[in-house]
Order: structure tokens, then sequence, then C-alpha cells
């Protein structure tokens, strides 16, 4: 995925009531732009780090400007973007570097299902000739030492029920996968967050033995461009 123009670059000021963040720009202006992710972006939100945003030219959006990206660890480019997620797991399904769940040539968004009112963010079917695949993906920007990923980060409820449906996916006969979103280059494993949510740990590990299968691929991320292109191994210690 290339973006349609160059992102912006800036100064992280502040990010606050969730969806806002501060920006100062290297013309000295302070801009408030969107803050698209409902996490508490754990290592990705400190005053003074480089980011980068987008700016749309849709009239009548009160904030055009668009947090992307924000710089870590001094070198490393993370995508804090999760509405990004479903279209770098698409592409990459697409493409063929997804090859666990290759082979489905019809590929539906956000399509409902489940009993607790749910969708599902890619339906992957094949006509008759073999069972569906319902996938969840989730975005991951919260790394700890070692290069090992966390999620969530913070509470999910929402995470959680979502694995409750994917097991009872799986309990009628169709298939069902999750898809962590790595949105960093420094990355070589995700774990659970245990002790941010030990609900949602509790859950992933369910969903492993009742058989939905869980990946995690790796994204190499630019202020030109997001593309997922490795897979990193998924572990629940």
């Amino acid at each position: 995925m290339m973006f349609d123009a160059p992102l912006i670059e800036g100064t992280l000021r502040r990010r606050y009531k969730r969806f806002l963040a501060d920006v100062r720009l290297h013309s000295g202006e302070v801009v408030t732009a969107h803050c698209p992710n409902t996490g508490s972006l754990l290592g990705c939100a400190e005053p003074g780090s480089t980011v980068w945003l987008s700016c749309s030219s849709k009239p009548g959006r009160k904030y055009p400007y668009t947090w992307e990206m924000v710089q870590v660890e001094g070198s490393v480019t993370v995508g804090i973007n999760t509405g990004l997620s479903n279209r770098l797991v698409r592409e990459a399904l697409e493409s063929g570097v997804i090859a666990e769940l290759g082979g489905y040539p019809s590929i539906r968004g956000e399509v409902r299902f489940g009993e607790e009112n749910s969708r599902v963010d890619l339906l992957l079917q094949d006509g008759d000739e073999k069972p569906a695949c319902y996938l969840e993906v989730k975005n991951v920007t919260a790394a700890v030492d070692g290069g090992i990923a966390l999620f969530p980060d913070a509470v999910s409820a929402r995470g959680t029920r979502h694995l409750r449906e994917l097991m009872r996916v799986v309990a009628s006969s169709a298939r069902a996968a999750l898809c962590f979103c790595v949105q960093r280059g420094d990355v070589k494993e995700v774990r659970p967050a245990d002790e941010i949510d030990p609900e949602y740990g509790r859950a992933l590990r369910q969903a492993i033995a009742c058989g939905v299968e869980v990946l995690a691929y790796r994204a190499w991320v630019t202020p030109e461009g997001i593309r997922l292109e490795k897979r990193v191994p998924v572990t629940c210690p």
C-alpha cells in the first residue's frame, strides 16, 4: 500500500481525548490531527516523537490531518492507523504473501456473523469448493525489549468477544483465523499482553486450542508506504 500523497512530518506535542493529537509542523504551526487508534498507544505516544500525518482534501472534515506513523526508539517507524490493517491484510492475501490463507477467490469485508452481533473483518469464500474462512484482523503497535510485540495495549472486551465468535465458527465446521497485523519492522514474535488484559490472553489460548488459526505478519513501514512481508510466530508462554 502506497500513500496517495507524501506524508507530512512533524513533532508530537500530545495525544489526548483518545482520538486527538497536537502536532507541531516544521513551519512552526501546531495542528490538531485525528488519532485513528483506540488503544493506549503504549510506547508510541511520547511527546517530542517524530510523527507523520496525512492530509485530506475532502471538504467539511473537522480535522483534515490524520496521524499515520510515529518514530520510536530512535529509528523504528510504527504505523498507528488501525484503519489500514484490513487493507494491508487483504493486499497480502491477494498477492499471496499470506499463503496459509490462500486459494479463496472471493474476499468480502465487514460481514455480519455470530451470536453477539459481530462483524468479521474479512470473509474468504470459494463457493462450495471448501469451507469459508472467517478472518479477524488486529493491529499491533506495542513492543517490549527483545522484539516481543504485545496485544492488546489496553483492555479489549471487543477483542475477547471476537475470539468467542471465532471459536463458535470452528465448532460449526467452518474455518476461523486471526491475523495480527504488526505495523513495525523490529518485531520477532507476538504475545498476548496478559498483564494488561488477562481475559484476552485466556481467550486467545482457548481459541488456539479449539482450532482457530492464529497468525502474525510483520510490516515494512515507511512514510512512502506500508506492506506486510514476513510471518512472525505467535507465542503464549
